[in-house]
Formats: C-alpha cells, sequence, structure tokens
C-alpha cells in the first residue's frame, strides 16, 4: 500500500459535504485500505464582532480538500463520481503532493495558544511593505503601509500620512484590513 495525498477539488462551500462522504465510502464498503486521512485546510484568524476579540476557523482553500489515498483507478472513478466533486488537481492523472506541501498545509491547523494564533494570522495576513486600511480606532479609514510586524506584541506599526506628513503609529492586528490595493 501507498498512501499518498491528494487534492480533491470541490463545488465551494461543499466541502464537508464531500468529506462526509468519503467517510461513508470507508465506513459503508469497507474501504479503509484505500482512504486513511480527509483534511479541508482551515486556518485559525483572529476578528473582530461586537467590539470583541475571537478566533474563528475560517477555510483557507475553498473548494479544495486533501486526501491520504491509495489512489488506483476504481477509487479515482468513484471518488470523482461523489456529488459535489469537479475532480482531482492535476485530472485526469492526479498529482501527489510533496512531503513539503502536506506539512504545511497540515501545519496551518497546529496552533495551539492564542499567541501563536496571533502570530500566524499576522505572517499569513500582512508583510512589510503592504498597503492596508486602518479600519478601527482614532486612525479609522486612514491607509497607510505595514512598516514592521511585532509578533511578540500582537501588533503592527504602519505609516499614515496625517498632514502631509508620515507618521507611525502602532495597531493591533484586527485594527487593520489588508489588500488595500
Amino acid at each position: 500500500m501507498a498512501f499518498r495525498w491528494y487534492v480533491i477539488r470541490t463545488y465551494s462551500g461543499h466541502e464537508n459535504k464531500v468529506k462526509i462522504n468519503l467517510e461513508k465510502i470507508v465506513a459503508g464498503k469497507g474501504m479503509k485500505d484505500k482512504i486513511q486521512t480527509v483534511h479541508i485546510p482551515t486556518i485559525k484568524v483572529a476578528e473582530m464582532k461586537n467590539g470583541k476579540k475571537r478566533v474563528v476557523e475560517k477555510k483557507f482553500m475553498p473548494g479544495y480538500l486533501i486526501a491520504e489515498l491509495d489512489l488506483d483507478d476504481e477509487l479515482r472513478i468513484m471518488i470523482g463520481k461523489l456529488p459535489s466533486v469537479t475532480g482531482f488537481v492535476g485530472s485526469p492523472d492526479p498529482e501527489p503532493l510533496t512531503e513539503a506541501e502536506v506539512k504545511n498545509l497540515l501545519q496551518s491547523d497546529e496552533h495551539t495558544s492564542e499567541e501563536d494564533e496571533d502570530q500566524s494570522a499576522a505572517h499569513i495576513l500582512f508583510q512589510v511593505g503592504e498597503k492596508v486600511k486602518i479600519v478601527d480606532g482614532p486612525f479609522a479609514n486612514f491607509t497607510g503601509e505595514v512598516d514592521e510586524i511585532m509578533h511578540d506584541k500582537g501588533k503592527l506599526r504602519v505609516k499614515v500620512e496625517i498632514f502631509g506628513q508620515a507618521t507611525r503609529v502602532e495597531l493591533e492586528y484586527l485594527q487593520v484590513a489588508s489588500n488595500v490595493g
């Protein structure tokens, strides 16, 4: 048996349905020898709701899930015929993921402390030099550029132009929105 990790394409928002269907196949058809693990890649992200900080889990690859399979033609066809499945990445010949890719995808779910979650969210969401919009606090609706990411404090330093002068302000991750253009 040669278990390898493969990426299965699904309709966006149907990842859980496909995972449940694959798990039913394992239970109902006794295919534990061909399907070992089915995983939906997620990441924990801090967000503000009603003025309170909370950490939520979001899919970071909507429309995809990864599965550890002993893939043969019969299993490939059976998975391809499941409702909401559009195929494998690499179709018609599915390409297995490398060890580094698998490690990277699975590692995003393994953060345990809130500090780790904040650091991983900042690392993924913000980069030095990136344009951001301030969404909370006295500088709300200003845009600026990330100057420094301070993981230990859970904050960013952002250069904002105020009255024609560049000013560095210290903000929490949740006070800033990414992808401003």
